[in-house]
């Protein structure tokens, strides 16, 4: 763990903020070398990178807060105030709040623009991989985003100040933030390669969210949250993400067998 990377003068340069840059900065590079290998405009697919970059952590910043609501009812500058407690930064983003925002602000524009959104998202769909893959590297590095307790020989502990240390003290705990990493970065090569050889408009972001929504749902079962994350549903005590997770893949699989519905239409045609 290894929450600051260096100062500038007083102001601490911390490792997630840093490797969240990384995530946005890697992934308008690899849509660009994307764009022009397939002679696309790649103003148009900025465009949207703003859309998704600035949503996405919009999205992410005001689910978190609506998630832990007793947090901010009483102080709702605290929401998007980057100075607080003597220090700069916002702590607490939920992932999944982002993607939903990202998504519907792209849906939007692209029917503003008249573009077909599904393509868009093909060619972003492998970033998502990446940015995962290094995202959860900062996520380890600051401390955030860890398991639960495990016995198995891979399990880390963290030091005394942390936030995993004041919820579970020095046991050994899942690298929650690794497996997401490696399942990132795996998710990454899949998608990437699939780009080359997708057969119909959609495929490769249909795979991305039917992937990751199986994917979210199980590492939850080893990754700690608080009690503010759960819910009642049908008898069951899902996480906010694993609900998020069963839309995801439905929307995921509808994508799909629409796509292979025109694919077999057009082929008997």
């Amino acid at each position: 763990m290894h929450p600051e990377l260096f100062h500038i003068g007083p102001v601490p340069i911390r490792a997630w903020g840093v490797f969240l840059a990384l995530t946005f900065i890697v992934g308008v590079w690899y849509v660009k070398r994307l764009s022009v290998r397939d002679n696309k405009p790649f103003e148009t697919f900025l465009s949207f990178a703003y859309i998704m970059i600035f949503g996405g952590v919009i999205g992410a910043r005001l689910s978190y807060a609506i998630l832990h609501w007793s947090d901010f009812s009483d102080n709702l500058g605290a929401i998007f105030n980057p100075f607080q407690s003597g220090q700069f930064g916002i702590a607490g983003l939920n992932l999944y709040g982002g993607v939903l925002l990202a998504i519907a602000g792209s849906v939007v524009y692209a029917w503003f623009k008249k573009v077909n959104v599904l393509d868009i998202f093909d060619y972003f769909a492998p970033t998502v991989g990446l940015g995962l893959g290094i995202s959860r590297i900062g996520c380890f590095l600051n401390g955030c985003c860890f398991g639960t307790p495990t016995d198995l020989p891979w399990g880390v502990q963290f030091p005394v100040g942390s936030i995993p240390y004041y919820t579970f003290g020095t046991e050994y705990l899942h690298p929650a933030q690794l497996y997401s990493s490696l399942y990132g970065f795996g998710l990454f090569i899949l998608l990437h390669f699939m780009i080359k050889r997708r057969q119909f408009t959609g495929q490769v972001v249909a795979i991305l969210l039917m992937t990751e929504a199986v994917f979210r749902f199980v590492i939850e079962y080893v990754r700690y949250y608080e009690s503010e994350m759960h819910f009642e549903l049908w008898g069951m005590h899902p996480t906010w993400n694993q609900v998020v997770s069963y839309g995801l893949f439905i929307a995921g699989l509808v994508i799909y067998i629409l796509g292979v519905a025109k694919l077999r239409k057009k082929a008997e045609q």
